[in-house]
């Protein structure tokens, strides 16, 4: 297992709209990508481009949404997750599942469009951290 690239910040927020404001206003955002559901997972989804890597400004979907916790007890929002990226994301579910790392639901699809998986923060130094199959490898 190879870890890759630092492919997006996940940040949690009440108000998608709200967020990309302050990164367009306050740090100078050009590329803000058009939000959109995913139903699969309980969030609505928006990506703003830095120059190495993305923000993904992540909104409850919701009354059952898996980030309501999170904003309940960060009601202004906050840093949620990173998203690292690997070739080989089965390779890597093996590597973490030998390895003790608690991996916290199935395998399933992410907003890129590519096969994802999040690890315990309690494993990963209080870090929820998202591996996700690198875009260049899934398609």
């Amino acid at each position: 297992m190879k870890l890759g690239r630092l492919n997006h910040v996940g940040v949690a927020t009440p108000s998608i709209e709200r967020s990309v404001a302050i990164y367009r206003d306050r740090l100078g955002a050009e590329v803000v990508r058009e939000p959109f559901d995913l139903p699969a997972q309980g969030v609505r989804v928006c990506f703003v481009d830095t120059p190495n890597s993305q923000i993904e400004l992540i909104e409850p979907l919701g009354a059952d949404s898996p980030i309501l916790k999170f904003l309940e007890r960060n009601p202004e929002g906050g840093q949620h997750h990173l998203c690292f990226e690997v070739s080989d994301i089965a390779q890597a579910r093996d590597f973490f599942e030998s390895g003790a790392v608690r991996i916290l639901g199935p395998t399933r699809i992410g907003a890129h469009g590519t096969p994802i998986f999040f690890l315990h923060p309690k494993d990963m130094g209080g870090v929820l951290t998202e591996i996700m199959e690198s875009p260049k490898q899934a398609h």
